[in-house]
């Protein structure tokens, strides 16, 4: 099992655990991505230079934790649409 499928699964589990299925459609998902990249986003707003490196140095685990659900929504998603994110990725081959 690769580790994008391993991730998958558990947040496949994770959903499940909480009943979040239902609420699950392609739309909904993928408002949910755009708004966690925002949060992402929403980061680096207004700072450049050394104030950027620094803020990047003291907040990486934030950003980190911003990352990983912006990709879990792309996991989820790609999922739920019977799409081989993996295959997908093939074309940076």
């Amino acid at each position: 099992m690769s580790d994008i499928e391993s991730l998958t699964e558990k947040l496949l589990n994770f959903r499940k655990d909480r009943d979040w299925e239902q609420f699950h459609n392609p739309k909904d998902m993928a408002l949910s991505l755009t708004l966690e990249a925002t949060e992402v986003l929403e980061h680096f707003q207004w700072k450049n230079g050394v104030v950027l490196d620094e803020y990047v140095k003291t907040h990486a685990e934030h950003l980190g934790e911003e990352l990983a659900d912006v990709l879990g929504w792309v996991l989820l998603l790609s999922h739920d649409l019977g799409i081989d994110i993996n295959e997908a990725m093939q074309i940076l081959s």
